[in-house]
């Protein structure tokens, strides 16, 4: 009996370094290729815009296809979803890697952001269903240490792997990692699924169209132009796309996504700090390398390394975070975290090429606390508002508004940034788009504390995950 016990318990831990291999593979290549994007377009002789769409497809087949990732995973079973998934991003990466022209690299790109759109919704899942209620917040959080580590590495190994060997090894390097990662989930993952119920195929395709023309018109407005018909087209095909989702799942017998959801105060909790988070740092991270290097005169290492407080302190928070989130509920970690933005994004609006360094290392690491302190409890709302059976759908609705209120973030910020001064007065308007971030964390924060109704120090009157 003790040696079930104890087969059991290391079981749960082989399925979270399974599925954290996966997981912290698709965070690296989130922002590996920003690293190695101009030595791609040297290699493939491209455009500034056909190399910004190698990076940016990716997002937009992530945002495309996250609800229905997790709809799927619900009805045919998490782990068969998730073990598909990886297959798939094993071989776009290998496809990726080898690719020798710039129409298939992008569309190994997409192939990849389509698969992790399986990875992010399924692993959190699948540690939440491996690991018992009491200790899911700590499980998560150790996942979301492994994800804050992979963005803190990713442009540092894409620097390394470009300048040692090539940009194709970028990619190459996923597919050993994703073989002993499907290895490993082969023995320790054990399946799980929601209702048996048949897909709403018309709104999956409905909320793919709708939800990559608009992302994809907010993503590249900036190398087309707001005038663009590229850029008008993708907004108003999305927009169109979205209204007929509504009208088409309010009438399914099995809608993909219940809208009763958002009746729940922990899951508009979830969705209003993933918003809101994306929002954040999609322009913070934009900002804060040319910071570095425009003002203070920063050489690509050190702006790498200056970087490092911000992301390494996701990594080193998170499984700490989980442990809090377990005893006080996600919403009043939600609150401090929003709150350290606040402060982050105030700190970094004062900087200039005079500011000391132990300043800027002090606001860039308010920017890890917040992130920490979003990231995971974001992802432990949404699967505790939600039955089991829709758990992964809750997870990937949540992480649909996060890539959303992402590509939101970023053109609303560069429109500020450049309003008030862009490239000729950066400093004025590094300032105001960073007061437009303390502004958006504020405002998140104050949806935070209206939805917990001031019941922090316990969970609201809402069940533990899975209850």
């Amino acid at each position: 009996m003790r040696r079930v016990v104890r087969e059991r318990g290391s079981r749960k831990w082989w399925a979270l370094t399974g599925v954290g291999i996966v997981s912290f593979l698709g965070c690296v290549d989130l922002t590996i290729v920003s690293t190695a994007a101009p030595e791609i377009g040297r290699d493939l002789r491209t455009t500034v815009a056909q190399t910004q769409l190698v990076v940016n497809v990716f997002v937009v087949a992530l945002s495309a296809f996250m609800v229905a990732a997790g709809r799927l995973a619900d009805v045919f079973g998490r782990r068969k979803v998730f073990q598909l998934g990886t297959a798939l991003f094993g071989l776009a990466s290998l496809g990726a890697g080898c690719a020798t022209d710039f129409r298939l690299l992008v569309l190994f790109r997409f192939l990849q952001g389509a698969a992790c759109a399986v990875l992010y919704t399924s692993s959190s899942t699948i540690v939440s269903d491996a690991f018992p209620a009491a200790r899911r917040g700590k499980a998560i959080g150790t996942l979301f240490a492994v994800n804050g580590f992979g963005l803190a590495v990713g442009p540092v190994l894409g620097g390394v792997l470009v300048g040692a060997l090539d940009w194709h090894w970028i990619f190459l390097v996923n597919v050993p990692a994703v073989l002993s990662a499907l290895g490993i989930c082969a023995f320790s993952v054990t399946e799980s699924r929601g209702a048996a119920v048949r897909p709403d195929w018309p709104g999956v395709a409905l909320l793919a169209v709708g939800v990559s023309g608009l992302v994809f018109g907010l993503t590249f407005n900036d190398t087309f132009g707001w005038g663009s018909w590229q850029v008008c087209g993708a907004l108003a095909v999305g927009a169109v796309a979205l209204v007929a989702f509504v009208l088409v799942d309010r009438a399914a017998e099995h809608p993909l996504i219940p809208f009763g959801l958002f009746g729940d105060r922990l899951f508009l909790g979830a969705v209003v700090a993933e918003s809101a988070l994306g929002f954040f740092y999609t322009t913070a991270l934009f900002l804060m390398p040319l910071y570095l290097g425009v003002v203070r005169h920063h050489d690509d290492t050190a702006v790498g390394l200056l970087m490092l407080p911000a992301t390494a302190t996701v990594a080193v928070l998170s499984p700490v975070v989980g442990r809090v989130v377990d005893r006080v509920g996600p919403l009043p970690v939600l609150s401090f975290g929003f709150a350290a933005f606040a402060v982050s994004a105030f700190c970094q609006s004062r900087l200039d090429a005079g500011s000391g360094i132990g300043v800027v290392v002090l606001a860039f690491v308010l920017m890890g606390v917040g992130w920490a302190t979003v990231l995971g409890p974001a992802a432990v709302a949404a699967l505790s508002s939600a039955p089991p059976r829709l758990s992964g759908l809750a997870v990937g609705a949540s992480w649909t508004f996060h890539n959303f209120g992402g590509a939101v973030g970023l053109a609303a910020g560069m429109s500020v940034f450049r309003a008030f001064g862009g490239e000729t007065r950066f400093e004025a308007g590094h300032h105001a788009a960073m007061l437009l971030l303390v502004g958006s964390s504020v405002a998140a924060l104050a949806v935070i504390v209206a939805v917990g109704r001031g019941a922090f120090g316990r969970w609201n009157g809402v069940r533990p995950v899975g209850g």
